[in-house]
């Protein structure tokens, strides 16, 4: 016998019906999963029933008994009507609903009942304790002794080894291109190009931003600790032209712990700002690079992506990236 909390769900206005499937569904799944079928059979029926009205519409213009209060009516009588036909015989929806969903239930059949090896609570899991394999002290053993052996000595990168200053344009790029080509292997920007800019930046290596008593920061690129940056920082004078006009002010810039890190993370700010995002996409266009680099409001400087394709094309440049790579091989 059906309950009548649930039969209540069957009139459409009643919203007490639905809260009594919420708590049925703690009870009673099968009976609880047939009504919610039935239900959403029911939004199915009126949905179709609503399509049939609004193609006879067009007969009902003109009509002096069609109004506003007609058309509310209606509306009632035919959710009302879809709902009811659904829990008769209805379509066959609800039914093939019940079958689906009640597959999909871990645990159940397909008739929605609870299977044997079914585990709905804490207490029906095994607790007995697997037998221990008899070669785990062996292993444990050969664990400890691994464990035991000393750490090898880490080699320390090349970055380690690069000065904090450079004393020439010649060391600037033998020193820094070598770690540019290999974040460009990644990152598709052209290694010249970001040599160029942080040239640019830091005066070939000669003016480096530094932090109190002389600490370097390795910042090639003039990215500022904005509050997005969670790393160290130092804080200096620097030059901004606002309007044109050359100020200056002081701001935070980033810190690194080497040059490799300043690249990486030139790259993922480029990559992580939209407004450099056509800056990228120029990114096997190093003269176009540098321009829309300098439209995007890289620097304040106007004569910023001038100055980079000026660096970059410069025949000295050209001749220490050849002599750089000469000397790698």
């Amino acid at each position: 016998m059906q309950d009548y909390s649930l039969q209540k769900a069957q009139v459409y206005t009643d919203f007490d019906g639905l809260n009594s499937l919420k708590s049925r569904a703690r009870t009673d799944k099968d009976a609880a999963l047939l009504e919610v079928a039935k239900q959403f059979e029911g939004l199915f029926l009126s949905e179709m029933v609503k399509s049939m009205r609004k193609a006879g519409d067009v007969f009902a213009e003109g009509n002096y008994l069609n109004s506003s209060q007609s058309e509310f009516y209606q509306e009632m009588f035919d959710s009302q009507l879809s709902l009811t036909l659904s829990q008769k015989q209805g379509t066959g929806l609800s039914e093939a609903l019940v079958r689906q969903l009640s597959r999909q239930i871990p645990g159940m059949t397909d008739e929605g009942k609870p299977m044997a090896a079914h585990k709905a609570e804490l207490a029906d899991y095994d607790r007995n304790v697997p037998v221990l394999s008899p070669r785990l002290p062996e292993q444990v053993d050969k664990v400890n002794r691994v464990a035991e052996m000393p750490a090898p000595a880490v080699k320390p990168e090349t970055g380690a080894t690069l000065p904090d200053r450079f004393e020439s344009p010649e060391q600037f790029v033998r020193e820094l291109l070598p770690v540019a080509e290999k974040v460009a292997e990644q990152s598709g920007i052209n290694p010249r190009l970001m040599i160029a800019q942080a040239a640019l930046e830091t005066g070939w290596g000669r003016h480096m931003i530094e932090g109190d008593g002389g600490s370097p920061s390795f910042n090639l690129f003039g990215i500022k600790a904005d509050q997005r940056w969670q790393g160290g920082s130092v804080d200096i004078a620097t030059t901004e032209f606002r309007e044109g006009v050359p100020m200056n002010e002081r701001a935070a810039f980033r810190a690194y712990p080497d040059y490799e890190s300043s690249f990486r993370d030139y790259v993922s700010f480029l990559e992580s700002n939209p407004r450099y995002r056509d800056v990228l996409a120029a990114a096997d266009d190093p003269d176009q690079f540098a321009n829309k680099l300098q439209e995007a409001g890289y620097a304040t400087d106007p004569n910023y992506g001038a100055k980079i394709r000026r660096i970059m094309n410069n025949d000295s440049m050209t001749t220490l990236s050849m002599d750089s790579r000469g000397s790698e091989e």
